[in-house]
């Protein structure tokens, strides 16, 4: 991964970075790329074994999750959202719906990514009264055309998979769906330069 012997760009500032430099680098890049489904995989595998006071940890949450989607028949764009809906719990703390969001967002449709930037939100309706905040923060977005869905992953498939009896595949069932979804973006500032290769 970090060999030396591997050619380097020469320039030390970018404004002196000549074409030969930017094809080594986006050499680089296309290579690098591939790896992400693994990292993906990787960090999720951090929330094991933190429970955060649940009856099961974050890790068995989120594939819950995308167990009950996937068992409700969802497509595995959706059910990879439901996957990695809470990834971003161990890097954002206090707004791992927008780590998750943002993480999924060059890959997914805008109707799944609203979803998952937004499930906190609607989530709060179980337990914001109880912490006080407004329950109904949700019903600021009821008139957006991703209201249901988002109402409908949460109430169907992350709420209740906190469940230490209920199924929970494992993630190696999920890995081709994930490798499928993450195998090329739809949009991304580098995609076009991407398909010149």
């Amino acid at each position: 991964m970090n060999d030396m012997t591997q050619p380097r760009a020469a320039f030390t500032h970018m404004k002196d970075g000549q074409a030969e430099d930017w094809k080594i680098i986006a050499e680089n890049f296309g290579e690098f790329s591939k790896g992400l489904p693994d990292r993906i995989m990787a960090h999720l595998r951090l929330l094991e074994g933190d429970f955060g006071g649940f009856r099961i940890d974050r890790f068995q949450h989120c594939l819950q999750t995308a167990t009950l989607a996937h068992r409700d028949g969802k497509d595995d764009e959706y059910v990879v959202c439901a996957l990695l809906h809470d990834i971003g719990d161990t890097l954002g703390t206090f707004n791992h719906a927008d780590v998750a969001a943002v993480l999924l967002e060059p890959f997914v449709s805008e109707a799944n990514h609203w979803m998952v930037k937004h499930h906190a939100i609607f989530q709060g309706y179980y337990f914001f009264h109880y912490l006080g905040m407004d329950r109904d923060m949700r019903e600021h977005f009821r008139e957006h055309p991703f209201y249901r869905q988002t109402l409908e992953f949460v109430s169907k498939y992350d709420s209740p998979a906190f469940n230490p009896d209920g199924e929970i595949l494992p993630l190696n069932y999920f890995e081709p769906m994930l490798r499928q979804v993450f195998a090329s973006p739809r949009k991304s500032l580098y995609k076009d330069a991407m398909s010149n290769d």
